[in-house]
């Protein structure tokens, strides 16, 4: 499955985390793996794993993160 970077300015790893396991119970593709947060910049980045950038869409509105930056990532 590919990975997806979420930019946002509000470091809530808890939410997101929280919000893709909520989705991968109901039958959802979304699998939380990481954040990294950079203090300097007041910036948070999360990394989702999905069969698609629309199913972390719905977990990041699920968590409460606005309208965050989700683009393709490689690892």
């Amino acid at each position: 499955m590919p990975s997806y970077l979420v930019e946002v300015y509000v470091p809530k790893a808890e939410d997101a985390r929280a919000a893709a396991t909520r989705l991968r119970r109901e039958g959802g593709s979304v699998r939380y793996v990481r954040m990294t947060f950079l203090p300097g910049d007041e910036t948070c980045f999360h990394v989702l794993v999905a069969d698609s950038q629309e199913a972390v869409a719905e977990a990041c509105r699920r968590a409460g993160l606005g309208s965050p930056r989700i683009v393709p990532a490689l690892e």
